[in-house]
C-alpha cells in the first residue's frame, strides 16, 4: 500500500484526502495541520462577524473525525517543521512537543496561504486584528461587544476588506475602508463596476479613504488613530485586510517557484521534485485568460487543484484544465461577478483587447416586479475575438450567467459565436435578445 502525507486540511488539503480515500483502495493517507480545526469556509467569515449567519459551524464542512473514519490518519496541532525530500520523511511536533515522524511515497503540499502584516509602527497595539483563521474572526466578534469600540478602520478594499466594512458597519460602527489603490476591487473589476461598488459603500455610511497609504498606528496601549500619507483617521479598532502571500517556507529552499513564492506546479500539480506535488493557496494556476502560469488564490482553484493532484496520486493521468479566476462578491443588495481579465489588466499586460458594454433590464419591461437591470462588460482579443474575461453587476442573483463566460474563456470561444449561441427566452426570467446576447451582437 502506498502512503501519501498531505501538508494542510483546509480547502485543497482536504479535498485531496477525500478524493483519494474516495477512489482509492491502496493508499494510505496521513494528513498534518498546524490548527486544531480543518476545512474552514473563510470566506463566510464576513457573514459570521456580521450577523448575517447564525454562527461558525456551517463554516466546516468536515473534520478529524470524518476523515479518520475513511481511514485517514490525522495530527492536528501539529505544524510540519521539516521535510526530508531524499529519504521522504516529514517531520511535524504535536502540541505535546513530541515529533512525529511519516514516510511517504507521495507527498501533497497544501500550505495554503498567509496574511500580509505591513511593517509600520503601532502594529504591536491592542484591537489591531487580522482575520483569515476562525481563532481570528472569533476575536474580533468578541471585542465587538465592546461598546467602546465604536470607530473601526478596515485597510485593504479587496474582497475580505470590503466584505468586512459592510460587516462592522451593520454592527452600528463607524467604518472606514482605506487603500492604497483609488478604487475598491481593482484586481476584479474595471471602473464602471468599482464605482458602482463605491457609491453603495459610500451610500451604507463607510467613509473611503482610496489612495491612501498607511504610514502608522497610535495610540496608547490600544490603538486609536490610522495614520496615513494625506489623513489621520480615528480608530478603536484596525483590520489589516491588505491580502494573503503563499505559505511556502516550508521547503522553499528545494522547490521552484514563483516570483510571488507561490510553488510553481505543472497541470498535473506536480513540483519540481517528484512525487511532491502542490495544491491550493501555496501553489501556482494556469490561466486561461492570459494562456500563462500565474497566481489566483480562490477556495474553488484550491478544490480543483486538490482532485487533479489526487487522480494523478492515485493513478489517474490527468491534467488541469486551467482556470479563469472566477469570482464573486455580494454587498448589501450589490451582487458583482467577473472571469477572465479585466481590460485594465490587460492594458497593464500589453495586451491588444477590446470590450463591449451592455446594460439592461433583466426581464421584459411587462415584468414590473424584482425586475432590475443588469450591467456586463465583455473583454475579448482585438485580433482573434477570442473571450478574455467578463464583468457583471446587478440587484438580481445572475450569478449563474458567468459560468457561461468562464466556460466560453476556457473553450477560447469567440465573441460572435456568443453573440448567436442558443440561449433560451422566458419572460420569467429573461429577455428574447438579451443583455448577454445584445452585448456580443454590438461588440465592434
Amino acid at each position: 500500500m502506498k502512503k501519501v502525507v498531505i501538508v494542510g486540511t483546509n480547502h485543497a488539503g482536504t479535498a485531496a484526502t477525500n478524493t483519494i480515500l474516495d477512489n482509492s483502495n491502496n493508499h494510505q493517507v496521513t494528513v498534518f495541520d498546524s490548527n486544531n480545526n480543518i476545512s474552514f469556509l473563510g470566506c463566510g467569515m464576513a457573514l459570521w462577524i456580521g450577523n448575517q449567519i447564525a454562527g461558525p459551524e456551517g463554516l466546516f464542512y468536515s473534520n478529524k473525525e470524518t476523515l479518520e473514519s475513511k481511514g485517514a490518519k490525522v495530527y492536528m496541532e501539529t505544524p510540519v517543521n521539516k521535510i526530508d525530500f531524499n529519504a521522504k520523511v516529514v517531520y511535524g511536533k504535536n502540541a505535546h512537543g513530541e515529533i512525529i515522524e511519516e514516510h511517504y511515497d507521495d507527498l501533497i503540499l497544501a500550505t495554503g496561504s498567509l496574511p500580509i502584516i505591513p511593517k509600520i509602527q503601532g502594529m504591536e497595539l491592542e484591537n489591531v486584528q487580522k482575520v483569515k483563521l476562525y481563532q481570528h474572526a472569533e476575536v474580533v466578534i468578541e471585542k465587538l461587544k465592546n461598546p467602546e469600540i465604536r470607530d473601526v478602520v478596515v485597510v485593504g478594499a479587496g474582497y475580505i476588506g470590503v466584505e468586512l466594512a459592510e460587516a462592522f458597519e451593520r454592527h452600528g460602527k463607524n467604518v472606514t475602508l482605506i487603500d492604497i489603490a483609488t478604487t475598491s476591487l481593482p484586481a476584479y473589476y474595471d471602473a464602471p463596476f468599482t464605482q458602482m461598488m463605491n457609491e453603495n459603500l459610500s451610500s451604507h455610511g463607510i467613509k473611503l479613504a482610496f489612495g491612501e497609504t498607511v504610514q502608522k498606528l497610535e495610540g496608547d496601549g490600544k490603538v486609536e488613530r490610522v495614520v496615513t500619507d494625506k489623513a489621520t483617521h480615528k480608530a478603536d479598532m484596525v483590520v489589516m485586510a491588505i491580502g494573503f502571500r503563499p505559505n511556502t517556507e516550508l521547503g522553499a529552499e528545494h522547490l521552484d517557484q514563483f516570483r510571488n513564492g507561490a510553488y510553481l506546479v505543472n497541470k498535473k500539480q506536480e513540483t519540481s521534485i517528484p512525487n511532491v506535488y502542490a495544491i491550493g493557496d501555496c501553489a501556482t494556476v494556469y490561466d486561461n485568460s492570459i494562456d500563462n502560469t500565474s497566481y489566483i488564490a480562490l477556495a474553488t482553484n484550491a478544490v480543483r487543484s486538490a482532485i487533479v493532484a489526487a487522480h494523478n496520486v492515485i493513478g489517474n493521468d490527468i491534467d488541469s484544465a486551467g482556470v479563469q479566476g472566477s469570482n464573486g462578491i455580494a454587498i448589501y443588495d450589490l451582487k458583482m461577478v467577473s472571469t477572465g481579465i479585466t481590460a485594465e489588466r490587460a492594458k497593464l499586460l500589453g495586451l491588444d483587447v477590446l470590450y463591449t458594454d451592455f446594460e439592461d433590464l433583466q426581464k421584459p419591461e411587462f415584468i414590473t416586479e424584482e425586475n432590475h437591470k443588469v450591467k456586463l462588460r465583455i473583454v475579448y482579443d482585438a485580433k482573434t475575438r477570442i473571450i478574455l474575461g467578463a464583468q457583471m453587476a446587478s440587484q438580481h442573483d445572475m450569478s449563474m450567467g458567468i459560468h457561461l463566460f468562464s466556460l466560453a474563456i476556457q473553450e477560447k470561444v469567440t465573441i460572435d459565436k456568443l453573440a448567436l449561441t442558443d440561449l433560451f427566452f422566458l419572460p420569467h426570467f429573461n429577455k428574447p435578445y438579451n443583455y448577454v446576447t445584445m452585448a456580443a451582437i454590438t461588440a465592434k
